[in-house]
């Protein structure tokens, strides 16, 4: 028995939509992580690009358990010299909730090509109406 390698025109790319309200931020982004790898599916192949399209909505709705809520920090380096920039997650979640879980799911990607194509799968959206509607998106359960 030979190992099945799936070719282009075998992947199709179904799109799943998940609410995050009232869910924490890592099980959401967890779950969308593993659509966009494609993981779930049965031809997954770890060199091959095979996950689904993602919506996730209500993301402002989102809970930060602990203490991630003050304690937690976002860090990043404008490119100058001592320019290391860091905001605390609270403000984040409430300015901008779609960096947030992008930032999140992005984290538990891997660092490949194949992990920033699949992030361009990913649509984030702060309440609870998207555009996507012509895809079909399937309702995904956490």
């Amino acid at each position: 028995m030979s190992t099945y390698m799936p070719k282009k025109g075998d992947i199709t790319r179904d799109w799943y939509v998940i609410d995050a309200a009232g869910k924490p931020l890592g099980r959401v982004a967890a779950k969308a992580a593993e659509l966009l790898n494609g993981k779930h599916k049965v031809i997954y192949t770890p060199h091959a690009d095979c996950g689904d399209c993602v919506i996730i909505i209500n993301a402002e709705k989102a809970i930060l358990t602990g203490n991630k809520y003050e304690g937690k920090h976002y860090y990043h380096h404008t490119g100058y010299i001592g320019n290391m920039k860091d905001v605390k997650y609270g403000i984040l979640m409430k300015e901008k909730p779609e960096k947030a879980m992008t930032l999140a799911v992005k984290g538990m990607l891997p660092d490949t090509t194949i992990g920033r194509n699949s992030l361009t799968r990913l649509r984030v959206y702060r309440g609870s109406e998207h555009n996507n509607a012509a895809q079909k998106p399937v309702s995904v359960e956490i």
